[in-house]
């Protein structure tokens, strides 16, 4: 049963990859609207996307306790 609740935990990962294709795809239109502002754009990005990334790492984490976890 704990592995179902692992694999549930796991699809936390979905989110943040989503985020991330989203981000990325934004970003680069807004740095070929705006070439003067690059720098300033992909910092930003690579900021919002540690974050987004966090999230997933979160969520593995999770479903991993969920399985080696066995509370007795």
């Amino acid at each position: 049963m704990e592995h179902i609740g692992a694999g549930l935990a796991a699809l936390g990962v979905i989110g943040p990859g989503i985020g991330i294709g989203i981000l990325a795809g934004l970003s680069s239109s807004a740095i070929s609207r705006n070439p003067d502002a690059a720098s300033q754009i992909r910092g930003l990005a690579i900021i919002l996307a540690a974050f987004a990334e966090g999230l997933g790492v979160l969520a593995v984490v999770v479903g991993l306790l969920a399985i080696f976890i066995n509370p007795k």
